[in-house]
């Protein structure tokens, strides 16, 4: 069965894909005049996507207010509705701060995610006027409301599938190993004020030194957002920024410093051989 939803969802590529891209390009506008509040929304601070955690609040309150409307239970189905409602305003603005980074096939995806999450949104909002109305439109609330969670759940399903089968705010070094064993650095010199490449085993490493003299940092060079290149990336008080979506991550520690990234880097500590070259290995307490 999911390969043929999977295909019906690919199939809206004609629609979703220049409608992603016009809405990335207003986001993209509004979140660069507001730089903190787009991280706050991507869960910079929090160290986990922030959206996947509001939206389990409309799901429940919808499938409450949904049991209550076949019980009869009128008001409290009412309350769980406007709950629903609130919640999924919350959710459509921690998503639109992960779009505008979402590319791709992901981007077709997000859109269609979007657009029927708006769609039951709108079912739920008449449901809601309506509730407020005479009692004899009642059943009219109630249908509408069954209609915005059947919408709400086709939403669900291909939000779960860009996350869990495209890896959308994954982080992409969730199966990595972390291993400390110390391994051959494929380059011997770290030129001051440069960011280097280099490869401890099948580990991409970015290294950089301030100064001559100064220690080596080592942080892995694929970003943890979306698989950036941070070795392509510039130096920006004191963290390396990568080239693509512009997260930063501290030199020192690895920690985020700016979105959209809100996982950790993975940091490598590097010491010199005997026969003047280089080794690294995870840091052990970097987990």
């Amino acid at each position: 069965m999911h390969r043929q939803v999977g295909r019906v969802i690919d199939q809206q590529a004609s629609w979703a894909k220049p409608l992603g891209e016009g809405a990335q390009e207003l986001l993209k506008e509004v979140f660069d005049a507001t730089r903190p509040l787009k991280d706050f929304l991507n869960g910079t601070w929090l160290g986990h996507p922030v959206h996947p955690v509001v939206t389990d609040v409309p799901v429940g309150a919808m499938t409450v207010a949904a049991v209550l409307d076949v019980t009869g239970q009128d008001t409290a189905a009412d309350l769980a509705v406007l709950t629903g409602l609130a919640s999924m305003a919350a959710s459509a603005a921690t998503g639109a701060a992960d779009a505008v980074d979402t590319y791709g096939k992901r981007q077709v995806y997000a859109t269609v995610h979007a657009t029927l999450m708006v769609a039951s949104f709108t079912a739920y909002a008449g449901s809601m006027l309506l509730r407020i109305g005479p009692r004899g439109v009642r059943p009219a609330a109630r249908l509408l409301a069954f209609a915005g969670y059947g919408v709400l759940a086709a939403g669900a399903y291909v939000g779960g599938d860009l996350a869990f089968r495209l890896g959308n705010q994954v982080d992409r070094h969730a199966f990595d190993s972390h291993s400390t064993k110390w391994k051959t650095l494929d380059v011997t010199e770290v030129p001051a004020a440069t960011l280097v490449k280099a490869k401890a085993g099948a580990d991409p490493l970015v290294l950089y030194r301030a100064t001559d003299g100064d220690p080596i940092t080592a942080l892995s060079a694929v970003c943890a957002h979306e698989g950036g290149p941070l070795d392509k990336g510039e130096i920006v008080d004191g963290c390396v920024e990568c080239p693509w979506h512009g997260s930063r991550f501290n030199l020192a520690d690895g920690h985020v410093a700016r979105g959209p990234a809100v996982y950790d880097q993975p940091v490598f500590e590097v010491r010199e051989t005997a026969d003047g070259g280089l080794e690294a290995r995870r840091a052990a307490n970097d987990d």
